[in-house]
């Protein structure tokens, strides 16, 4: 068969045009991934990146769910359900212990520090840790500064029974304080001042006792891995990290920006309400000493180990998980886009 010049110029060039238009219009790696609770002040970052397109320049496209709970998004994610998820890092320490092989990794400690505290009223006189003694706490079962808190008793020499505990559901909490029902509650710091607040609170009644100002060195909130998006797509781990390194740090410089991004998803949500919620969480766990040295979404290894026994001892955990299997720091961009400034 017979092939004219311009035939054969035109196949050749369709011969080669054809990969390069089908490497652009090559689709984006879906992600799922799950916050640990509603949509509040501290997702702004996530959203941001999303809605900022950092994801997409990294090949992502991240869909971003609700959560129930740091162990529901640690399970979320253990279970394969979703890629990549928000969780407090000592419920990931109980899952591994509890569930061993699981390979589920921290990738980026977001909260250098655990947001959890003992909360009280100025009318209850509790100004020490020594004057719980023999009071009465509200939190749910569940709780992190519950489950946390034979730690900060062992670190501030009280006996871990030395006080009475109510279960109460988490929408009750703040409110049995309010009320004088109870002495003292347990939460996350940033989350129970502005519920007080909304109950008809005024700041100067709270008085706030941080686990970390306390002597408990356990970590918080981290973004968790499945084991086979890191064995399968690590550089889909690498590009989310990176892109939400971006966006943490546009935050923490931005604050009032980034929360316009928690309103534009749930547009009914205060946004005063949450942009406080919001720097209130970046200045008590994400901007510390550690963070400023080491940057953001690393961790000191020395203290690594010490917080994951101190959080086994806590919970009661039979065994203590390694810290290279719960944490790695492969996925963190250089040290130079981490620094805070």
């Amino acid at each position: 068969m017979q092939i004219n010049r311009r035939s054969l110029l035109s196949l050749l060039a369709s011969t080669f045009l054809f990969p390069a238009s089908a490497v652009i219009a090559a689709p984006s790696e879906k992600v799922r991934f799950t916050l640990d609770w509603r949509i509040e002040g501290p997702a702004a970052p996530f959203l941001l990146a999303r809605d900022k397109g950092y994801f997409a320049e990294e090949g992502l496209d991240v869909s971003i769910d609700v959560g129930t709970g740091s162990a529901g998004a640690v399970t979320r994610v253990a279970s394969g359900a979703y890629d990549i998820g928000f969780a407090d890092f000592n419920a990931l320490v109980e899952y591994e212990a509890r569930t061993p092989g699981s390979r589920v990794q921290g990738v980026y400690m977001v909260y250098n520090t655990t947001p959890t505290a003992v909360i009280s009223l100025k009318k209850s006189a509790i100004n020490r840790p020594a004057d719980l003694v023999g009071k009465t706490l509200a939190a749910p079962i569940f709780d992190a500064g519950r489950k946390g808190w034979p730690a900060f008793a062992k670190s501030n020499q009280i006996a871990p029974n030395a006080v009475t505990w109510q279960t109460v559901e988490p929408a009750l909490r703040e409110t049995l304080l309010a009320r004088g029902d109870v002495d003292a509650i347990t939460g996350f710091s940033f989350t129970s001042v502005l519920n007080l607040e909304s109950r008809g609170i005024k700041p100067d009644e709270i008085r706030v006792m941080p686990y970390a100002s306390h002597g408990v060195e356990a970590y918080g909130n981290t973004l968790i891995a499945s084991s086979e998006l890191i064995r399968e797509k690590p550089k889909v781990v690498a590009g989310f990290v990176r892109a939400f390194n971006r966006a943490l740090k546009e935050t923490l410089a931005n604050p009032e920006a980034a929360v316009a991004h928690v309103k534009r998803q749930d547009p009914l949500v205060n946004e005063a309400l949450e942009l406080r919620r919001l720097k209130l969480a970046l200045a008590a766990c994400v901007v510390t000493p550690e963070t400023r040295s080491s940057g953001l979404g690393a961790v000191n290894p020395e203290r690594m180990r010490r917080a994951i026994a101190e959080t086994s001892t806590a919970y009661g955990l039979s065994t203590t998980p390694a810290a290279d299997v719960l944490y790695t720091s492969a996925f963190l961009p250089p040290k130079s886009v981490r620094m805070i400034k």
